[in-house]
């Protein structure tokens, strides 16, 4: 078994796409409209030579998803609470720079937990992230 891909709902896939490649650094890995399914697009980004990738969608309206539950999931993106994508560095400082240089707007600045340094940011959708530099063993046992 092979983890492929992780999705995260995207409210415009060009912003996204601008973003992950821009910003954070990831590269298109995968851009494919399909015509026979109302031209439904599968876009995903992958971190330079990583094998996982996060695909980039668009939220469906019907017949896939009633209005309601686009609408649930559009107000949990707004506040950031549609799930959470983890990164670890070995340098949280470097890269928190790096990335605010780049334009990426972070929700703290790094700080002390008891498991390492750590600090958010959220995407253009409103997708929250977390990056961490572990500093503890983690390990279970």
């Amino acid at each position: 078994m092979h983890l492929e891909n992780a999705q995260l709902w995207v409210h415009d896939q060009d912003e996204a796409l601008a973003f992950y490649t821009e910003k954070l650094g990831f590269e298109l890995y995968e851009d494919v409209t399909l015509a026979e399914m109302g031209d439904f697009r599968w876009l995903t980004v992958r971190l330079p030579g990583a094998e996982t990738g996060i695909t980039l969608m668009a939220i469906p309206g019907e017949p896939i998803i009633d209005a309601a539950t686009k609408e649930q999931i559009n107000v949990l993106m707004g506040k950031g609470f549609a799930g959470t994508v983890f990164f670890t560095t070995d340098d949280v400082y470097k890269d928190y720079e790096e990335l605010k240089g780049r334009g990426v707007e972070f929700t703290d600045a790094p700080f002390e937990q008891p498991y390492g340094i750590d600090v958010g940011f959220r995407d253009p959708s409103g997708n929250n992230f977390r990056l961490t530099q572990v500093t503890a063993d983690l390990t279970a046992g």
